[in-house]
């Protein structure tokens, strides 16, 4: 089968690899109908991920069909369609119980395109089926159904559940990429009273306006804290989230937020960032890290049902799987190509 293959920092190659099989009673073998590019595999390429091998097959979210299930699989069957999501659970740990299944006792976790090949290929092994495989409903758009595997419950938990948001708070967003524009989105079943994105790329700010930013700041200048600060009339944001994984970003976040906020991150962060311990001692702040969990995905799946999130809104570009590479040299040139979301079709 035709598979991406990381093959070293700012190395990967489209290859034939050989068919996944069973290796487990409770996997399953899903063909790739569609599946995306992440920011985490371009943190990847960068080499930020130690744990990702040089011959893995990269790749986390998807949607495809059923064609191999182990014996112990009793939630699906050959022939169904099914949502991947990028996070695999046993669902009977101790942490899979809390919820926490990003950190599944068992092996399960953040390992597809990580500790075990991934989605960017004709077909993938699910391990923990039952738990790491969502029904389509029927008339689904699978595009849409791709965000949900995981920007969507990434921007949600680890943005807007994390930092709390509520009704009447001033939210900014540091990073108006895809991860950035999920939290965007999902913050405004909060209803907050503003919605600050800040980026440096002038298209990802306009979307952003139609997406239901309130205000937008280019910080290409460096000026984004103090533009903040002066929109706020000094007292800065209740919720800062961090959206791309850089110390600048992350800066701007600890300055921006108020006495008493709520500092959300959710960025793959390659290097350590300073914590201005020094200053926010006594501001009362709350910050958050997390990995998502996609504990969330079932209610989001039925938002995306009622219409009332429309992920499709995310997706610019469309490449076949035997167009991989120009895929990646598009979502990693995203400022130049105009470039969210990037849907890739077997087949």
């Amino acid at each position: 089968m035709k598979a991406l293959v990381y093959r070293g920092p700012g190395i990967r190659a489209l290859e034939d690899k050989p068919d996944p099989t069973i290796t487990t009673p409770t996997d399953a073998i899903v063909r790739i109908f569609k599946t995306t590019i992440c920011g985490s595999d371009l943190h990847i390429m960068k080499g930020d991920v130690p744990t990702v091998e040089v011959g893995r097959i990269l790749g986390h979210e998807g949607v495809g069909v059923v064609e191999q299930v182990g014996q112990n699989v009793s939630n699906f069957k050959v022939g169904d369609r099914v949502l991947i999501s990028c996070i695999s659970s046993c669902g009977k740990c101790t942490n899979c119980k809390a919820g926490m299944y990003s950190h599944c006792e068992n092996g399960g976790g953040w390992i597809l395109g990580n500790l075990i090949d991934g989605t960017q290929a004709e077909r993938v092994r699910i391990p923990f089926a039952d738990n790491s495989l969502y029904p389509i409903p029927e008339g689904s758009d699978e595009e849409a159904l791709v965000m949900l595997s995981d920007i969507l419950p990434t921007g949600f938990e680890c943005g807007v559940l994390k930092g709390q948001i509520k009704l009447g708070d001033t939210v900014a967003i540091v990073g108006a990429g895809p991860i950035g524009l999920a939290a965007l989105l999902t913050a405004q079943f909060y209803a907050p009273a503003e919605i600050i994105m800040i980026d440096i790329d002038k298209n990802r700010l306009k979307f952003s306006e139609t997406f239901g930013a309130t205000k937008t700041i280019n910080n290409a200048d460096g000026k984004a804290v103090e533009q903040v600060m002066a929109h706020t009339k000094n007292r800065g944001v209740d919720v800062a989230i961090e959206a791309i994984g850089i110390v600048s970003s992350f800066d701007i976040c600890q300055a921006i937020v108020a006495a008493g906020g709520h500092l959300a991150n959710i960025g793959v962060h390659g290097k350590p960032v300073t914590l201005n311990i020094d200053k926010l001692w006594s501001h009362n702040i709350t910050l958050t890290t997390r990995l998502v969990d996609t504990v969330t995905t079932p209610m989001l799946l039925k938002s995306v049902m009622a219409g009332r999130l429309k992920p499709t809104q995310l997706i610019t570009h469309h490449f076949k799987l035997n167009e991989l590479m120009q895929a990646y040299d598009t979502f990693g040139n995203a400022a130049k190509e105009r470039a969210l979301k990037v849907i890739i079709t077997n087949g």
